[in-house]
């Protein structure tokens, strides 16, 4: 390969090396979503109906000091998460609570 070869050939490498990064790190996939049954390190004590209830319910087991909150996978659909030290307290509350 002659000398004289040597310039374009670099330079064609490197522009398909970065047409490559280019379409790599702005790709539109969006990322993966996580699996809805994994609450990671909370357990789920309640799934309301409504938005009112499940924050109604929040602050009743706010009162009673355990850390809780309130995620919404859907319009109709509020679930109550709670630490799983909390659980068994959260759930015997839960069940005394009207809006359940």
């Amino acid at each position: 390969m002659p000398v004289d070869a040597v310039g374009p050939l670099v330079a064609v490498v490197v522009l398909g090396l970065l047409v490559l990064f280019t379409r790599w790190a702005f790709s539109t996939r969006a990322p993966s979503a996580p699996d809805p049954a994994d609450d990671g390190l909370l357990t789920r004590v309640a799934t309301l109906g409504r938005r009112e209830s499940a924050l109604q319910l929040r602050a009743l087991l706010s009162d009673a000091g355990i850390r809780s909150t309130v995620r919404f996978p859907a319009a109709d659909r509020a679930d109550v998460l709670v630490f799983a030290e909390d659980a068994d307290r959260a759930r015997a509350l839960a069940a005394s609570f009207p809006g359940t």
